[in-house]
Parts: C-alpha cells; sequence; structure tokens
C-alpha cells in the first residue's frame, strides 16, 4: 500500500479536478503507459492492484514504472454520528488524477503483452483508459 511517510498537515480539502493534466502527460521511463481520459480520485488499493495485475500476467519480465502517488488524505466521518463537531479522521489515500496522465508504464516487453497487461490493470481502475505508446524524440529533429 503506498502512502506518504509524513505529511504537513493531516486533514486536506477536497480541491476540483478541473482541465488537463500538464504534467506527467506523455510516456517518459518506459515503452508503452496507460493513459487517464477521465478525471477520478485512485486510491492506493487500486494502484496496487493494477500493478499486480500487470507483473503477474507478465511475469516479472520488463519493468513497471508507477507514475502516481497517493498523497491526498481522505477522512470519513463514522457511521451513524451526527453532523458538527469538526472533521472526521484520515481513512485512506488518493492520488488526484487528470484526464491525460500516464499513471503506469512499462518497458521490456513486447507490444501485444504489454497491451494485454495494461488491459488487465484498467480493469482495477474506476476510469476509462487509453494504451499509449512512446512517441521518438528523434524523428523530429
Amino acid at each position: 500500500m503506498l502512502l506518504p511517510k509524513r505529511v504537513k498537515y493531516r486533514r486536506v480539502h477536497r480541491g476540483r479536478m478541473k482541465g488537463t493534466a500538464t504534467r506527467g502527460n506523455f510516456v517518459s521511463h518506459g515503452d508503452f503507459g496507460l493513459q487517464a481520459l477521465e478525471p477520478a480520485w485512485i486510491t492506493s488499493n487500486q494502484i496496487e492492484a493494477a500493478r499486480i495485475a500487470m507483473t503477474r500476467y507478465i511475469k516479472r519480465g520488463g519493468q513497471v514504472w508507477i507514475k502516481i502517488f497517493p498523497d491526498k488524505p481522505i477522512t470519513e466521518k463514522p457511521a451513524e454520528t451526527r453532523m458538527g463537531s469538526g472533521k472526521g479522521s484520515p481513512e485512506y489515500w488518493v492520488a488526484v488524477v487528470k484526464p491525460g496522465r500516464v499513471m503506469f508504464e512499462i518497458g521490456g516487453v513486447s507490444e501485444e503483452l504489454a497491451r494485454e497487461a495494461m488491459r488487465l490493470a484498467s480493469y482495477k481502475l474506476p476510469i476509462k483508459c487509453k494504451f499509449v505508446a512512446k512517441e521518438d524524440k528523434g524523428s523530429e529533429e
């Protein structure tokens, strides 16, 4: 389970997820990636489930990069509690993902193997995703 070692503030505002990702929106480490098409909060459990699905399918061949990190605490109040009496306690951690963000990358495997591994990983996530390949930087120059 991914979570920060320490944070400046225990509880944070919910925030908004408007717009598209300006950073982390291209494949940088591996050869293929899984790109988000919708905005969402991805929990640490979902990230872990997707990672396991990918690494099981590629049978620990190649390498997997996780490009998102759950650094936002989500608070919940206990069940059957009356309104008021402050904000609840942190229950789990999420990564804020905007459309266009590359969440996972795979390198060192063939395209069909990577495509199937990413398909299995996308089933574990609550959003629509797209399989993307790395653009060659040398062909543009």
